[in-house]
């Protein structure tokens, strides 16, 4: 074998190199045979989980749709980067807004022309886009000649129930993953200079290409324990597309402040300042072990078979396994990486596997030649040619082990589908809020802030109505980090703690119209409101999914509790009708 071959390359198949022969010439057609079974089955199963509900999955898609559709309406009129006038009192106001999604809305801009219903839009794209990031895994199984590649198709699809809900997302996830193993493949070829544009383009499209910059600095330590040098082109050439991304940008120099900020909210060890959304905490650990078992057990497998004795064939190996294991320990801080973990674990378990497949047959070769005379039907000895049955034996053979593998792989990826389609099913009515928006559509002036008692309100919200401003949306640091004071008072307001809630939405935070989504973490809030007889319910929601008040001119008698108490007594009659002058705080 040829010293100056890499191990894994896709130009030479991997086993019949490492038994000195010519790969095959079929193996191309092989390989595309191999992505077509698999894109198959991919969009099979992620069409399938999409279509278990009529409503886009996690209410974040709902806001993505809908910029995605105002970024094309801007351009066509000449304005890019379109305007943002939607959060004014948080760091997404209008004169810092800055689209950290921006090429993933440009992607999503399409769908949009193409489906008269851009909820519908939202729906096929988040197909696509995480059917494109599981056969983008599978690509590079199939690219690197891994052996059993059907195997590790379902296994990719069996490696975690959360993995297959939150590629399900109308979100960014799933194009992150693509440019994740297209950097990988980048790494691996040594085509560093390549890296560059690619850094550029993830820059633009998701906050995450910290894990690309993560990887290059790995694969850099890879090569230095392997080869014995150190090569800096890795690290250095995915550096200047990244810094390439941040200067050449529309949103340059506010990208920098507002990825500075994240990064310093969310990388901490302590607890978060405000109640940020359940994806930033950990899962429990039984859920997240019986969940990911699939994942779990490809790591493990990965440990045991990875071989430190042979730096050369063990450079993509080690790759995955500090890769895979840098992203799980991030899992043990935040489920919001779970989309990214698992498929990494059964790609280090594949290659890591790999040259033990390889070895058995080298092995096998060395046996006394009694043995091998009974063994020979299913070796791959090239001093003598294997009769038909023969081969057939061997493959036969190799099928019936593959086809158990795969049994086994099966019963896990049932129960993940099953699961997921029944979480997703349960996902709230696609025409929650609908009625509430569309009455403040109709009857509130365009233009007027609209006081939404949850931050994870707006993007529902803001799909249904882009005529008005809101107070807080998208994550809840934004309020926080513009406006401290603010951000506390809201979140007391909301939770009930301050009787004079009229008052201080009014001159505080400048609305007049209240949207609340009749959870019953407000419920203190819409009794104090109601019991004040400083609101009136404008809309109520038949099927209970939303209120909206309006803020009277004029205080009204105070209501009377279910006991009989004048709720009212706790505020004083003569207190001062909210002021319409107010200003923004």
């Amino acid at each position: 074998m040829s010293s100056d071959v890499r191990f894994d390359s896709p130009r030479s198949d991997l086993a019949e190199r490492s038994a000195g022969a010519v790969p095959e010439r079929g193996a191309t057609w092989e390989r595309a045979g191999h992505l077509a079974i698999g894109a198959v089955a991919i969009l099979s199963v992620f069409f399938y989980l999409q279509f278990a509900t009529d409503a886009i999955l996690d209410v974040d898609g709902y806001y993505h749709i809908r910029w995605s559709r105002l970024l094309w309406d801007g351009i066509l009129r000449g304005a890019f980067p379109h305007s943002f006038p939607y959060l004014p009192l948080t760091t997404l106001n209008p004169q810092d807004y800055v689209d950290h999604h921006l090429l993933f809305h440009i992607l999503l801009i399409p769908f949009t022309w193409i489906f008269a219903d851009i909820r519908f839009a939202a729906k096929v794209a988040a197909a696509l886009f995480g059917s494109l990031a599981v056969l983008s895994c599978y690509w590079l199984i199939v690219q690197y000649n891994i052996k059993y590649r059907l195997v590790w198709l379902v296994a990719l699809l069996a490696c975690s129930a959360p993995f297959l809900y939150r590629l399900s997302m109308t979100r960014a996830q799933s194009i992150s993953i693509v440019f994740m193993v297209a950097g990988i493949y980048l790494l691996f070829e040594r085509r560093y200079v390549w890296l560059a544009p690619l850094a550029f383009l993830y820059v633009w499209t998701y906050s995450l290409f910290v894990l690309l910059c993560a990887a290059a600095v790995i694969w850099t330590l890879v090569l230095f324990w392997s080869e014995r040098r150190f090569d800096w082109r890795p690290a250095v050439w995915t550096a200047a597309g990244t810094l390439a991304g941040f200067i050449i940008n529309p949103y340059f120099p506010k990208n920098v402040k507002l990825f500075v900020e994240h990064l310093l909210i969310k990388v901490r060890v302590q607890d978060f300042p405000v109640s940020v959304g359940s994806e930033w905490y950990p899962y429990e650990s039984w859920y997240f072990l019986g969940s990911c078992v699939v994942a779990f057990a490809a790591m493990v497998a990965g440990y045991i078979a990875f071989d430190w004795t042979d730096r050369k064939r063990a450079a993509h190996p080690l790759f995955f396994l500090l890769f895979a294991t840098l992203l799980l320990i991030i899992n043990f801080r935040s489920r919001r990486f779970v989309e990214y973990w698992p498929p990494f674990a059964v790609l280090f378990a594949a290659f890591a596997l790999q040259p033990i497949v390889m070895r058995a047959r080298e092995w096998a070769s060395r046996m006394p030649a009694d043995i091998l005379n009974e063994l020979q039907p299913f070796l791959d000895r090239h001093e003598r040619v294997e009769t038909a049955a023969e081969k057939r034996s061997r493959e036969s053979l190799h099928t019936a082990v593959a086809a158990i593998v795969i049994a086994l792989l099966c019963v896990p990826l049932f129960f993940n589908v099953r699961e997921t389609a029944r979480t997703i099913a349960s996902d709230e009515s696609p025409d929650a809020y609908r009625g509430g928006m569309e009455w403040i559509r109709n009857n509130v002036p365009k233009g007027e802030r609209i006081f939404n008692t949850d931050w994870d309100d707006f993007p529902k919200m803001f799909f249904y109505s882009t005529d008005h401003v809101y107070i807080s949306g998208l994550d809840p640091n934004y309020l926080l980090t513009q406006n401290p004071e603010l951000s506390k008072l809201y979140e007391n307001v909301t939770l009930g703690r301050e009787k004079d809630a009229a008052s201080i939405i009014r001159n505080r935070f400048g609305a007049r119209y209240v949207f609340t989504d009749n959870e019953p973490v407000h419920d203190d809030f819409y009794y104090n409101a109601i019991d004040s007889g400083w609101f009136e319910v404008v809309y109520e929601d038949p099927k209970d999914e939303c209120t909206v008040l309006r803020i009277r001119d004029e205080r009204a008698e105070p209501t009377q509790t279910d006991d009989g108490n004048d709720d009212g007594s706790n505020s004083d009659d003569n207190m001062d009708a909210p002021d319409d002058d107010a200003g923004d705080q």
